[in-house]
């Protein structure tokens, strides 16, 4: 299946996105990836899925992603907020109304402060690998991340030389690798050639792996999650690393109604494709 690919002229700053499915099929889902991906990190086979279902879905590339608007190596102008405003911005220009928004990560950071900023945008929310009040602010009562995530980031290496290709498909392997699932094999082949496909995409891979990281997430808002209104649905792995299952648990608990999808053998990622006959069944049943 091939999207219809576009850049669209969002807020001072150029995004690139893809449709798939029927535009009469409304609301839309908008995916919203999470940091240092970029709209590639949601499957063509994942949409086909959701389309086959009777969905439209939207897929774009934040700022700095893929065929984005890319910004200097280490100076991202914009923050966190910049992100919710892009995401409101895109459903303007693409004259949606409403549409069933669903973040991973960082994404799902910025779908949560569209649901408590933009109730009316939201049909409904799913947020996957997610935390009560988004990355960047710590609570004492949610779980750490686990030790060897943390031995991994205390031994990160130099970056590598961005001109190389093949160092880079390496380096991504390897940042990847920490992140996903320990009970099951990491499949390297697919993983490589995963991240191959992202570089040759990337306007500049090195702004990818860097700036979506560094910027501000602004005031926490885990206080306001009460008064999120969307019907919401919450998918996280019980393998997270970086915000272990209690993260997910949290927040499906501090969302009035929201529900949670445990994901067996998942990390802190998109659900992986051993999940996704009960991920799109939940997802086709939340957001009809």
């Amino acid at each position: 299946m091939t999207g219809y690919q576009n850049t669209r002229d969002v807020n001072e700053t150029q995004l690139c996105t893809e449709t798939f499915g029927a535009p009469d099929h409304q609301p839309a889902i908008l995916l919203i990836h999470g940091a240092g991906e970029s709209l590639l990190a949601w499957e063509e086979e994942f949409i086909e899925r959701l389309v086959a279902g009777g969905r439209s879905v939207i897929r774009y590339d934040s700022r700095d992603a893929g065929r984005s608007a890319t910004y200097p190596v280490g100076a991202p102008p914009y923050v966190l907020r910049d992100l919710v405003a892009d995401a409101v911005g895109l459903l303007n220009v693409l004259g949606l109304r409403q549409a069933h928004l669903i973040g991973m990560s960082q994404g799902a950071a910025v779908a949560q402060l569209v649901a408590l900023d933009h109730p009316d945008r939201v049909a409904t929310l799913t947020l996957a690998s997610s935390t009560p009040g988004g990355p960047g602010h710590q609570y004492p009562d949610l779980p750490e991340m686990t030790p060897e995530l943390r031995a991994f980031f205390a031994g990160e290496g130099a970056e590598p030389d961005w001109s190389d290709r093949a160092a880079v498909v390496e380096y991504l392997v390897e940042a990847d690798r920490p992140f996903t699932a320990a009970s099951l094999p990491f499949d390297t082949a697919t993983r490589r050639a995963k991240a191959a496909r992202i570089i040759d995409r990337a306007n500049d891979i090195a702004a990818q792996l860097t700036n979506p990281f560094m910027i501000d997430p602004g005031a926490p808002w885990r206080d306001r999650l009460g008064k999120i209104v969307a019907p919401t649905l919450v998918l996280h792995g019980t393998e997270d690393p970086l915000f272990p299952i209690g993260h997910g648990r949290a927040l499906a608990a501090e969302i009035p109604g929201a529900r949670l999808l445990a994901m067996e053998h998942t990390g802190h990622e998109i659900a992986p494709r051993a999940q996704w006959d009960s991920v799109v069944a939940a997802i086709l049943a939340h957001t009809a």
